[in-house]
């Protein structure tokens, strides 16, 4: 495991920036069907709930640790989760 501690930092934290952004591109994706869709959500309510305190807690951990690649990619993560969070619950609603 050697092979990992002479890979720059900079490197990993380029690839988690872009692995990142690339998972909230999907995120993005399925807030977009859900919104667009008149159909009651797929989603359960736990589901979405769970996935938002994942990335909140990412989040808090980028900051703590202080990896601006975990930072900015969970707390887009968060945004992007909220706004599902909101479609899922307002659909079960009507």
């Amino acid at each position: 495991m050697d092979f990992f501690y002479q890979i720059p930092t900079q490197y990993f934290e380029t690839a988690g920036l872009i692995v990142g952004l690339g998972a909230n591109f999907v995120i993005s994706l399925q807030v977009y069907k859900e919104y667009k869709s008149t159909q009651i959500s797929s989603l359960s309510k736990g589901y979405v709930i769970g996935w938002w305190l994942i990335f909140v807690f990412w989040f808090f951990y980028g900051l703590r640790f202080d990896a601006l690649a975990i930072t900015i990619s969970n707390g887009l993560a968060t945004l992007i989760q909220t706004v599902l969070v909101f479609i899922v619950f307002k659909k079960s609603r009507t």
